[in-house]
Order: structure tokens, then sequence, then C-alpha cells
């Protein structure tokens, strides 16, 4: 790719990442409190958004890959997409006073669903953009550098709102304009700009076979061993990110301030460190880099359990190491994901690139929702309270499960993706 055409495929990640902070941290809290709705309400209404979310997600990738419509293959999914989240965002952002359950449940399925149309088309048309082992990892690269520097603004816009007077509802409509002022230009450069693949002949001979197809999807060993590593190495993420506020309050007892100042520059680490990991893997391969990335974060996560109340400099330090560490997480598997989708066109003759990013997408949704279901039940387990003053033992407990249990969790995953068989070499002759 050209540098321009890269260029003018990551920017909409930016656009794209912009909202999910908020969406995740400060939305719930927002509806249940300043809306009014309760917790048990908020709670419902998000839970059958996200159940539907999960369900979506296998059906745009199929689509993408078999519809052809007018303008191509991915880039009419991407448009329509853009349009139901950018409408979504308002009225959930901008909510009216006497917003209801119904209100968020149906505008929280339409943002959901609008982020799908544009997710999943997307992340696979930017594996068939190039063929080349290395080239795949510099594009993934740059989308996924942008998608942090998103998610880093989107930190930031409300903490400076509320700073400046602005009430809550308010930095949340910020954010949602905001979103929208970036995304609709950056998304009609990309649909203009951008050119998409066309469509191998032995898949439109092909597209008969309907879903009889998907289950050469987990006949393809490298997909499930990836997959496999993905979610654990998901999990392992997962668990101390819905943890991080709980341990810098109780176990660091940080500032508002001082947190703000580890979160950013755990991103900030993250964005930096990602030309190194792709540099890196030109000389070691993928998946051996991100192996080594893994292994990095793990040499510095163990060490959180030594620390304590006012240890703010050496968990600086290890925010830096596992941030760098998290640029491998996002750069290089989805580059890796798209090396097996060769191995399952070679063997099918058919280009599903939709279809496998779908299924990476749900992996992902699923990780980040155990995380939660095994992190909150085994802290209450362990005798913490969340707001309240805890012995001894629940606070070893807090941080043995924020980074003792993710270190042997992305072990595992080390030793699921250590031999994976893709390498530059065998890439090169799937694609020819």
């Amino acid at each position: 790719m050209t540098r321009s055409s890269l260029l003018f495929y990551a920017l909409p990640a930016l656009a794209l990442a912009m909202p999910t902070l908020p969406v995740y941290v400060y939305l719930p809290a927002f509806y249940a409190e300043t809306v009014g709705l309760g917790l048990a309400a908020t709670g419902a209404a998000l839970l059958v958004a996200r159940i539907l979310d999960v369900v979506t997600d296998p059906l745009i990738g199929f689509a993408s890959d078999r519809l052809r419509l007018p303008g191509g293959r991915r880039k009419p999914w991407i448009a329509a997409g853009a349009v139901l989240a950018a409408l979504a965002l308002v009225q959930i952002f901008q909510p009216p006073e006497t917003a209801s359950f119904t209100h968020l449940a149906v505008w929280a399925v339409v943002l959901y669903l609008g982020w799908t149309l544009v997710a999943v088309p997307y992340t696979a048309w930017g594996a068939e953009l190039s063929g080349d082992y290395h080239g795949r990892a510099r594009i993934t690269g740059a989308r996924e550098a942008a998608m942090v520097v998103g998610i880093v603004l989107a930190g930031s816009v409300p903490a400076l709102a509320v700073s400046q007077g602005a009430t809550e509802r308010d930095s949340l409509a910020m954010v949602a304009w905001i979103a929208i002022a970036v995304g609709a230009p950056t998304i009609v450069l990309l649909l203009w700009r951008v050119p998409e693949p066309p469509r191998p002949l032995s898949s439109r001979r092909l597209t008969s076979q309907g879903f009889h197809a998907w289950a050469h999807l987990f006949r393809n060993k490298p997909f499930v061993r990836l997959l496999t590593a993905w979610f654990i190495n998901g999990l392992a993420n997962g668990i101390p990110a819905v943890l991080f506020p709980l341990y810098l309050d109780h176990g660091l007892q940080a500032s508002p301030v001082e947190r703000n100042v580890l979160i950013l520059v755990y991103f900030l680490a993250g964005v930096g460190a990602i030309p190194l990991w792709l540099r890196i893997s030109r000389h070691s391969g993928k998946h051996r880099t991100w192996c080594a990335a893994m292994i990095l974060a793990c040499a510095a996560f163990i060490w959180v359990p030594l620390l304590g109340p006012g240890d703010i400099g050496p968990f600086l330090v290890i925010c830096v190491v596992t941030g760098m560490a998290l640029g491998a997480d996002l750069s290089l598997p989805p580059a890796m994901q798209a090396d097996v989708v060769d191995l399952d066109t070679l063997r099918t003759g058919r280009q599903r690139a939709g279809l496998f990013f779908a299924i990476w997408s749900m992996a992902t949704k699923l990780a980040l929702a155990c995380a939660v279901g095994l992190a909150f039940p085994a802290l209450q387990l362990a005798g913490f309270r969340a707001g309240e003053v805890n012995p001894a033992s629940a606070l070893l407990a807090l941080a043995v499960i924020y980074a003792a249990v993710p270190t042997v969790l992305k072990c595992v995953a080390i030793a699921i993706v250590w031999r994976h068989p893709i390498t530059a070499r065998r890439q090169a002759i799937l694609a020819v």
C-alpha cells in the first residue's frame, strides 16, 4: 500500500475507537444514576444489546463475504454502519430528560449493530489489502495505533470538559459529536480513496456451498490455534482492565490525577511501541515477536503483588512495559489472522475474511465478558469489598487476581502460539 492509502485506511479507526471507553466505562453509571434508570434496568438494557451484538457478528461477516452490493463487498456495509452508529451515538450520549429503559435498549442495539457493520468488514478489508506477510502487520499496526489514539482522546474529553464546568451529560454529548466530526470525513476518504480488492473468481464459483463451508473454519488448525491463544490472551488482558480502578484505589491508594496519568502512560507506550514490534517481526516472525511481547508483560506484571500503598513510581514503570506489550497485542495477532485466511482460501477456493474476522470479534467480546464474570466473583469469594477498608488477605487476593492470574494465562497463550506454523516463507507459498 502507498502511504496515503494506508493513512486513509487507518484514520477511521480513530473515530471508531473514541466512543468505546465512554460506552463501557461512563455510560452504565450515567444512565443508572444521572438519568435515573437504576442499576438493574441499565444492566438489563445493556445485556440485551450485548447478546444481540454477539449474534450479529457472524451474520455480518458471512453476508459481507457472500453478497456483491453496489459499491463493493465491504464498502456498502461500512457506509450503512457508520450512519447507524452516528445516529445511535447522539441518542445515547444526549438522551432526553425522560429517557426510559426502552430508549437505552433500542439505541444500544442500534449502536452495537452499527459498530459491527463497520468493524467486521473494515478489519476483513484490511486483511485483503495486502497479500504480503509483513505488509499485513504494517496495515494492522497503523489501524490499531489510530484506535489507541482515539481511546486516549475519548478518555481525555470528559475529564477536561468536567474540569471546565461542564456537566457529565454535556461531556458525553461532546464525545459523540467529536467522534462524528472526525468519523464523517475519514469514512468518506476511506470509501473514496482506498481501493477494494476484487472478489476472487474462485470465490464466485463456490458461493452455492452455503453454510456447509463453515466446517472448514475449525478444520483450519492454525486458525484454531491462533483463535485459542487470542481468547486466552484477551482474558489475560481483560481481567486487569476490569480490576484496574479497584487496584489503584485499594492496592496503591492512587489519587485521581495519578490514575489518569497511569492510564495515559499505558496507552501512549502501546502506540509508541508498535513500530518497534513491527520492525522486530520482520526478523523474528510475527508469532515469535508476539510471544516475546507477552513474555515482557509477564516479566513486568509478576512484581505487582509485591507493591503496596504509594508505590506509584514502580507501578508507572510496569505500566510503561505492559503498555509496550499492548502494542504487539494490537498489531500482530490480527495480521496473523489474515495469514490463516490464506490457508482457508487455498483449501476452499473462497475468500471469507469477513467470516473469519467475525469469529475473531466474537472471541474478543467473549473474553471481555468472561473477564468480568470471573474476576468480580473471585474477588467477592476472597472477602474483598469495594469502597470499604479491606483486610490484608483481601488486598493480596486483589493483587493476585489482578496480576498473577493474567501472567499464568499469558504463559498458556505463549505455549499455544510458540509453534504457530504459518511463517513468512509458508505464507508466501499460500498466497501464490
